[in-house]
């Protein structure tokens, strides 16, 4: 199979994934009249998807290296990570439960100790403000805060 091919054959299986992200949001109701609706956020992760989808569609690498093993490693440990998120976003509370997920695959980027626990912390508590506190969507807040 040529490598072109499997670029393609991943863009479609995105571009689906984007197209059943859209269909799917359109389900969400609220019954509270929330301006905004909970259809909101799986749209706004479907638009980018899909464009990404379409650009390996219709540019794909011309040689795409598929495994490098030394890095197969942090690929499987980012899976772990957001297999993980779910199961302890509720007990732990959204602030926490992200900033650690963060950390985690910051630190698998290459980020240092230092920047990894200081992007964590802006991206949990910065999501957790910007929810909970802006958009008034109420999130877990786990036994820290709760």
């Amino acid at each position: 199979m040529s490598l072109r091919l499997s670029d393609r054959i991943a863009g479609a299986l995105l571009l689906a994934l984007a197209i059943w992200y859209w269909i799917a949001a359109s389900d969400y109701v609220v019954a509270y009249g929330d301006p905004a609706g909970p259809s909101l956020f799986p749209r706004m992760v479907a638009v980018p998807l899909g464009l990404f989808a379409a650009f390996l569609i219709v540019k794909p690498d011309p040689d795409p290296v598929w495994f490098r093993w030394p890095h197969v490693w942090g690929q499987f440990a980012m899976l772990a990570v957001l297999i993980a998120y779910p199961f302890v976003l509720e007990p732990a509370g959204f602030p926490l439960s992200t900033s650690v997920a963060a950390v985690f695959l910051a630190r698998i980027l290459g980020g240092s100790w230092l920047q990894s626990v200081l992007t964590g912390l802006v991206i949990g508590f910065g999501l957790f403000f910007l929810f909970d506190g802006i958009f008034g969507l109420p999130l877990p807040m786990g036994p820290l805060f709760g």
